[in-house]
């Protein structure tokens, strides 16, 4: 066990391994190795305003429009989202407890399904409805989605299908081309504990084991991923470090531990942010409890609908609400404790909301 750090000194770390300096899309996506999505846009899809952050000049929508260009692929890490190929390839082959020697093989509708995008190619959900109907089927979410829907992510899932491509935030499903050749099952758990481990560092080992042994459901075949861990940290690929009596994990590999010249920015980060993901540490450095509230009742929000983590400097002092209406962005800030006086500050604050405009403005044209 290393000697204790100031918890400063971790979450700066925090924010110089993830906030790097922005870069092109490709690298952004090739470095970070993940990026979660998801569909809610308020005022844009998480997976945009995390990568805002990170890429030069992006704007709302550059993944989507860039995905077929950069080979990119979607599917279930830890969560759902976009990765490159080789992140992708980690994931599979996905064993199926219920088929012949781990096998996935589809029958029935699933079968069908299969066929038809086979022949077809890139396949819109909607074009398996006039072949195949509207039947209805219970989601992973306990509703009820079309039974041709739930055939195209579980032959996604055990990787016969691929997404293509999106339009209007829909994935188009195509046939996977021949499998890849896969690597031994221990350097994959060790190179998938390696990824979510640097995506999320420096992570609480209680969180990044609970968080493994999550993406060990979502990749049958795996195992638990416990050993992965104590191997790493007996190569010192990984490093364990105590604060506050919290245990932290991180890349053995030497890294910058100063976030630069941000003493002064703000910051407006998504609810899925790997700044801000682990709730658990989230609360350890900054002091207070982030929920994300999309999903509570209206009178039972305490920070708003789509609150978003502001940062400033290296603190996390509270949270905004943005709407993007016709006219100018309207954005609603609250603070814990009092709101920081000074120009700094403002000037800060008003450059961020300008680079929201910015983000936000259809390719082409600059949002007034």
């Amino acid at each position: 066990m290393k000697a204790p750090l100031a918890i400063r000194q971790l979450r700066r770390r925090a924010l110089a391994a993830s906030l790097t300096e922005p870069t092109t899309l490709r690298r952004a996506v090739a470095t970070l190795g993940f990026v979660q999505a998801d569909p809610i846009r308020s005022p844009a899809r998480a997976q945009d305003l995390i990568l805002r952050h990170r890429v030069a000049g992006y704007r709302a929508g550059d993944l989507e429009r860039a995905f077929v260009r950069l080979g990119l692929e979607e599917d279930f890490l830890y969560a759902y989202g976009f990765m490159p190929p080789s992140t992708m390839r980690l994931l599979h082959p996905r064993t199926d407890p219920q088929g012949v020697d781990g096998r996935h093989v589809p029958t029935g509708l699933a079968a069908d399904v299969l066929a038809f995008v086979r022949e077809r190619g890139a396949t819109h959900p909607r074009d398996l409805e006039a072949q195949f109907g509207r039947e209805r089927a219970v989601n992973g979410w306990g509703s009820l989605s079309k039974a041709t829907t739930r055939v195209l992510q579980r032959l996604h899932f055990f990787g016969l299908l691929r997404v293509a491509r999106r339009q209007d935030g829909i994935r188009i499903y195509e046939a996977k081309s021949a499998p890849h050749e896969p690597l031994p099952t221990p350097e994959r758990m060790r190179r998938l504990a390696l990824l979510t481990a640097r995506i999320l560092a420096p992570a609480p080992e209680v969180s990044l084991r609970a968080t493994l042994a999550m993406l060990a459901r979502h990749a049958p075949g795996l195992g638990r991923m416990d050993p992965a861990i104590r191997d790493l940290l007996a190569s010192g690929e990984l490093e364990r470090h105590e604060v506050d009596g919290e245990k932290y994990l991180w890349l053995g590999d030497p890294a910058t531990t100063e976030p630069g010249d941000r003493e002064r920015d703000v910051r407006f980060l998504a609810p899925f942010d790997p700044i801000v993901w682990d709730r658990r540490r989230f609360e350890h450095f900054w002091g207070w409890a982030y929920r994300f509230e999309a999903y509570t009742p209206p009178a039972k929000r305490r920070l708003g609908y789509y609150a978003m983590p502001l940062l400033f400097g290296d603190a996390v002092i509270g949270w905004v609400n943005v709407s993007a209406g016709e006219g100018a962005l309207e954005v609603e800030a609250g603070f814990i404790g009092s709101r920081p006086r000074g120009r700094d500050f403002r000037r800060a604050f008003d450059a961020e909301v300008a680079r929201m405009e910015a983000f936000l403005a259809p390719p082409g044209r600059q949002r007034r």
